[in-house]
């Protein structure tokens, strides 16, 4: 056996995203599946990771006296996973520059890496400073000292150079009274302070549009660390600097805008996440920059920056919250699944859902210099006739806006398009007549009687869910039934109900397989595949299952029908028809003579609607091994060579009781293909039995516990087609 053959293999296994998915059900006649085991998905992802710093891929290169260390793993979305890493030095860590993050999968694939710029380094690690002489001299700095940490000994990048330095944080009052969170370096060889760093970053500003007002920002500069780095400046890009206070409450000066703009993207920001458990205006806790100073009368988003202009009259900037709240709206529907699309009706629906999160903010900012309410810029003057650009409550008051569906056309512009969006809003926020001097709303033709609304959190809540059901094809039917599902799934039926007759009252009809808020739903399906591709040689066979699941409704009759086979391929299924719930198993039969090349087969369900699915047939260019007759269980791949595969079928299978597994590898003369038989061992999978010749043929033999198993055939070298016979207890 060669040395590395087990390394490649699990590397290859590791990268490979089609080894890590478990299957939605067993493959015929194959040990029985077993849920995933704990961790499985994390495991492989940090492993993924760990192996990316380790080689030091990319922005992860480092020297070899330095190491990147694990320090935190934060779970995504999507089976994703965020692996922070500490770049160390000799044992000790670097702090200032080095560090890195590697994003990853639950299927064991690196899908990004990221690092901060450091130097390589060398430098002496002796300390001629003690640390108990660097903690007094950090003390120092403050007069009234309530705790300080033990001093650490580390390496600080200082302007692109190391510097041994004793790190400590320093927590007290200054000689002024004032709160201090001194991040602390003493140089170790000079006992001086090389930097220190006040955590502290409350700072006050003066707006225009918002009074006096609280903002995070950095010492000095209109920085927020706390939220992705975002920041404020003039059209240069660079943020503004100077101190606290910000600004001189001054209509047009730029500084001042940045404290309304930095204030209200802020509100915007900790709404998302107190109201809707949202991670900021991005979905990763940040937000793209803005720009304040354009000398045109407009505000805007660009994908990579919001910029604000002045109004008409040049009398003040267009900093409100709730403009700026709507530019960061852009960015929320730019984020979320199905980004923005290209037609009118979409595109309004974007300029909609800026209004929706302008209303949202001012409402949770509740700032009494910008009373919460449903028209957008009303304090701005925008284009001097001293009225709102855009009306929710009634969007016809404002250019005769449409509110209801029905008067959109493919030609409407988009601003003018958001009407019936925010319209259906107010409706679900307010309702039709809400008393307590808000002003009533308009229902179409068509609609109910009246509309009672559920307040504007709850509102906001089924919107902000509904967004994250977006596709590219967004429009108003779509928005209702995305909302509809995820008010029945948020609250229950009462809001629900309330979303469908908001809908009703704007115009939006009722759409097929809309969830019904009553508890039921229109019948259906789901369809799929397990393995979704396969491959066989001429006069053989290949099987894959076909796996349905009720959707809606009660369990109905499924027939299962097939095209798009080649002239000697007959595809058949047992059963031929299966209630929605269960499976069935296809047969692809591969005549003799059938010409190789692979084949896209469409597998159709029919029952109350028509679900499809494809599968991949490969007629394969090579014949498969043979030789393992006596095994209980046949699987069959072609693989590559440095590729690897996990069976059966991609996943694993569990033995409920100990006794002997007995793997036979056959592969193609002239190849060398390797056998790994791997057990769970509640972290990772580890190797407890390696056929690892220099060969084609491998076999192998293990007496084991009970536990999840797998098997991974890896082509060392060389192509082609392998069969793996296997027997377990």
């Amino acid at each position: 056996m060669h040395p590395t053959r087990l390394t490649a293999a699990v590397a290859a296994l590791a990268l490979s995203a089609s080894l890590a998915t478990a299957l939605a059900g067993p493959a015929a006649a194959a040990p029985q599946p077993q849920p995933v085991p704990p961790g499985h998905g994390k495991s492989l992802a940090l492993a993924a990771a760990d192996t990316a710093a380790a080689s030091g891929l990319d922005e992860l290169r480092h020297g070899a006296d330095e190491d990147l260390v694990r320090t935190s793993v934060t779970p995504w979305s999507n089976g994703l996973y965020y692996t922070a890493y500490q770049r160390t030095y000799k044992g000790l860590p670097v702090h200032g520059g080095g560090d890195a993050v590697v994003l990853s999968d639950s299927s064991g694939k690196v899908r990004d890496v990221t690092g901060a710029a450091a130097p390589s380094l060398r430098l002496s690690t002796g300390a001629k400073v003690t640390a108990g002489a660097a903690l007094a001299t950090a003390r120092g700095q403050l007069a009234a000292v309530e705790s300080a940490s033990t001093p650490e000994l580390t390496v600080l990048l200082k302007g692109g150079k190391p510097v041994l330095a004793w790190h400590t944080l320093v927590v007290g009052t200054t000689a002024g009274k004032l709160p201090g969170s001194l991040d602390t370096y003493v140089d170790a060889r000079t006992g001086k302070i090389a930097q220190a760093t006040d955590k502290v970053r409350h700072a006050d500003g003066r707006g225009y549009h918002n009074g006096n007002v609280t903002i995070d920002t950095a010492a000095g500069s209109m920085t927020d660390t706390s939220r992705g780095g975002f920041k404020c400046g003039g059209q240069n890009g660079s943020a503004y600097t100077g101190s606290s206070p910000w600004g001189n409450g001054g209509a047009n000066d730029l500084v001042t805008a940045c404290v309304d703009i930095m204030y209200a993207a802020q509100r915007e920001s900790d709404m998302l996440k107190e109201w809707f458990g949202y991670n900021g205006i991005n979905g990763q806790g940040g937000m793209v920059p803005a720009r304040a100073g354009l000398s045109q009368v407009n505000a805007y988003y660009d994908g990579t920056k919001t910029t604000y202009g002045r109004n008409q009259n040049g009398t003040n900037q267009l900093t409100g919250i709730d403009v700026v709240a709507h530019e960061y709206g852009h960015e929320i529907f730019d984020r979320t699944p199905g980004s923005a699309g290209s037609s009118n009706e979409n595109g309004g629906m974007n300029e909609s859902t800026g209004d929706i999160f302008g209303a949202l903010t001012e409402h949770y900012a509740d700032n009494p210099n910008d009373t919460p309410d449903y028209t957008v810029g009303e304090k701005l003057n925008f284009t001097g006739n001293n009225q709102p650009i855009r009306n929710m409550y009634n969007p016809s008051l404002i250019n005769n806006d449409p509110n209801c569906y029905t008067q959109l056309t493919s030609g409407t512009e988009v601003h003018a398009a958001a009407g019936p969006q925010n319209h259906w809003f107010y409706l679900l926020a307010e309702g039709s007549n809400p008393g307590g001097g808000k002003p009533s709303s308009p229902i179409c033709s068509g609609g109910p009687s009246s509309v009672t609304g559920i307040g504007i959190q709850k509102a906001g809540k089924i919107f902000m869910g509904a967004l994250l059901l977006k596709t590219s094809s967004w429009n108003h039917p779509a928005a209702r039934r995305a909302t509809l599902t995820t008010a029945k799934n948020t609250y229950g039926a009462t809001e629900c109900n309330a979303v469908k007759a908001a809908w009703n009252a704007v115009g939006v009809p009722a759409q097929s397989g809309e969830t019904d808020c009553g508890g039921t739903s229109t019948p259906d399906f789901s369809l799929s595949l397990n393995p979704s591709s396969g491959s066989a040689q001429p006069d053989s066979f290949v099987t894959a299952t076909v796996n349905t699941t009720t959707t809606g409704g009660a369990a109905q009759t499924v027939q299962l029908t097939a095209s798009g086979a080649p002239s000697g391929v007959d595809v058949s299924f047992s059963p031929a028809s299966v209630t929605s719930g269960t499976s069935s198993t296809m047969t692809a039969k591969v005549a003799a003579g059938t010409p190789h090349g692979t084949y896209p087969i469409t597998v159709t369900g029919t029952g109350s609607a028509t679900h499809t699915v494809t599968y991949q047939l490969t007629v394969g260019t090579s014949t498969p091994p043979t030789g393992c007759a006596n095994a209980e269980h046949t699987y069959r791949g072609t693989l590559a060579s440095g590729q690897a595969a996990a069976q059966p079928d991609g996943s694993y299978y569990y033995s409920a009781s100990a006794g002997t597994h007995v793997g036979c590898l056959r592969a193609p003369a002239g190849t060398d293909f390797d056998l790994y038989l791997q057990k769970w061992n509640g972290a990772g999978w580890a190797d407890v039995a390696v056929g690892g010749t220099a060969g084609a043929d491998e076999d192998t033999s293990y007496y084991g516990t009970a536990g999840y198993y797998r098997y991974v055939v890896h082509a060392y070298s060389g192509s082609g087609a392998y069969t793996l016979g296997l027997s377990a207890p």
